[in-house]
């Protein structure tokens, strides 16, 4: 049976499932959506905590290992990303954050060489972020309450989550009600992508309503192995569908490439799109010779402050035993408790060389000793507190490569994380400054031990090897095929996100923006989706 549609979006991710639905809702489209991996309906999916444990290995995950980092003395980590409809939205803490308004005007002054008018800044964005949010307790020009993106505060905050809050204010940082508000310094309380202990991902919030129309087809385990390019004009995918079977499907329009940062780089190279002599190293035919395509891949580097607490404080052992029991009868029967709580409530915005400046480090207080899976057996469990610090606007970049020309293969990654010296200057600084919170006020009175970075040595030097030794993904790879003006040689896509060279083809995932946001995201990757379909369908 030939399969025609009027568009294809490839990966139902955040992104990807805003872009297909938009298209058939406002734009009556016929919509083909490839998911290569699993269904979003599980109960660990679900749940605020279920990340937790799902993040240390499963189906719903795919583990992109890092080529040896030699600045890392040779380690390899891994950069897991969601396997599964809705993508990194159905697997990931549930955060919402957009980032800050000059993030985006960064984005517009960097794109204004284009002739086409798009415009990218904080007045144009912020329509759609309103648009997406349907928030439960903010409703002003920032906030949005109708959108079908359910937003909340956590539905439970641990006493160790509070303690964090008033020791960061008594170490000068102000409290804030919003950290997508007016400013984004300061200490405070995060909101969350669920409501009443349900995630709300991009496949709950634009997928599910759409089940029974016929204008959208949602294919799941269906791998794209190549976008099908004729006369210099994109025309369809040929995907392997569940059964393990090649089928080809066709688009009159646009097809959206929305695979994420590691895959759509890949998949384009395959597709023959990207930098020349790379794809002639692996034989494969060049359409289009794009050098930007897998360069300039940026993530948001996290290293712990791990201690060790006083007493029965945090969540250890949550999860086992007669607490599981009574966690689940407590949600159960009264709709409260841990499993309302993503693992992690409270968070902060700091610069901490220059303590009223633009912040540079963004913190995530999770109330146990925890490390992923790279590092699980370096310290044993306890009672404890974990200070991630994460650097928002990094300048180290990376890159992702084909490693042959087979689409079953990974691609090769190459992060880089705080290999730029600055980067590591500001991650040092931000590690002192947290270890000095576990020390001070309310939190400091509970803890016994701070073991990494431990003292007595605590030189930028040593404090440098902490970060080498435990510097991970935040999961926020972007930039690999990103927008740039007229005239920029690796810029891959245009400012309405077309690839250049090519018809009918544009990317819709974090692999398009032109720089990383200060913080998570998920939400910014669902705008992408919405200002995309507004594209296909004119009205940007």
């Amino acid at each position: 049976m030939l399969e025609e549609y009027d568009h294809i979006v490839i990966g139902g991710g955040a992104s990807g499932c805003v872009a297909a639905a938009r298209l058939v809702t406002d734009g009556g489209r016929k919509v083909l959506l490839l998911e290569a991996g699993h269904s979003h309906h599980h109960p660990l999916l679900d749940m605020p905590p279920g990340i937790f444990k799902l993040i240390n290995g499963s189906k719903y995950m795919t583990y992109h290992h890092t080529v040896p980092q030699d600045h890392l003395n040779g380690r390899v980590h891994d950069i897991p990303q969601g396997n599964v409809l809705g993508g990194g939205s159905s697997v990931n803490a549930q955060v919402y954050m957009r980032g800050r308004p000059s993030d985006y005007n960064e984005w517009d002054e960097l794109l204004r060489g284009n002739n086409d008018g798009a415009r990218w800044d904080w007045a144009t964005v912020l329509d759609h972020f309103r648009g997406i949010e349907g928030n439960n307790r903010l409703a002003n020009d920032l906030h949005g309450t109708d959108g079908p993106l359910l937003v909340s505060d956590p539905g439970h905050i641990d006493d160790v989550s509070r303690w964090f809050v008033q020791s960061v204010q008594q170490m000068g940082e102000p409290f804030t009600n919003d950290f997508n508000g007016p400013t984004q310094r300061g200490v405070g309380f995060y909101q969350f992508m669920n409501r009443r202990g349900k995630r709300s991902s991009s496949a709950y919030a634009y997928i599910e309503p759409l089940k029974a129309d016929p204008r959208l087809t949602v294919k799941l385990r269906a791998a794209v192995r190549r976008i099908n390019v004729e006369n210099a004009r994109a025309v369809g995918v040929t995907y392997r569908d569940a059964s393990g079977v090649e089928q080809t499907a066709f688009a009159s329009g646009d097809i959206i490439v929305s695979a994420g940062a590691l895959v759509t780089p890949k998949l384009l190279m395959l597709s023959g799109i990207g930098p020349a002599a790379h794809l002639k190293s692996h034989g494969i035919g060049v359409i289009a010779d794009l050098p930007g395509v897998g360069q300039n891949l940026i993530d948001h580097p996290e290293v712990p402050v791990i201690s060790l607490a006083n007493g029965p404080y945090g969540y250890y052992k949550q999860g086992v035993g007669w607490r599981m029991l009574k966690n689940g009868l407590n949600f159960k029967i009264f709709g409260n408790g841990p499993i309302l709580s993503a693992g992690f409530e409270a968070g902060a915005f700091i610069n901490p060389i220059d303590r009223g400046g633009v912040p540079s480090i963004q913190a995530f207080c999770v109330p146990i000793v925890y490390l992923d899976r790279d590092l699980l057996k370096v310290f044993d469990d306890g009672y404890g507190v974990t200070i991630t610090t994460v650097l928002v606007k990094p300048k180290s970049r990376g890159s992702v490569e084909l490693r042959s020309a087979n689409p079953d293969d990974m691609p090769l990654v190459s992060p880089n994380l705080l290999k730029h010296p600055e980067d590591m200057k500001i991650m040092v600084e931000g590690q002192r400054f947290f270890r000095e919170v576990l020390q001070s006020g309310p939190l400091g009175k509970r803890i016994s031990k701070v073991i990494a970075p431990a003292g007595p040595d605590l030189s930028d030097a040593a404090m440098a090897d902490h970060c080498r030794r435990f510097v991970k993904t935040n999961y926020h790879p972007a930039s690999t095929a990103r927008m740039g003006a007229d005239g920029d040689s690796d810029a891959v896509l245009d400012a309405r996100m077309r690839v250049r060279g090519i018809d009918n083809l544009r990317v819709s995932d974090m692999s398009a923006v032109p720089n990383i946001n200060a913080g998570n995201t998920n939400a910014p990757a669902m705008m992408l989706g919405d200002r995309c379909a507004d594209f296909v369908l004119g009205h940007g």
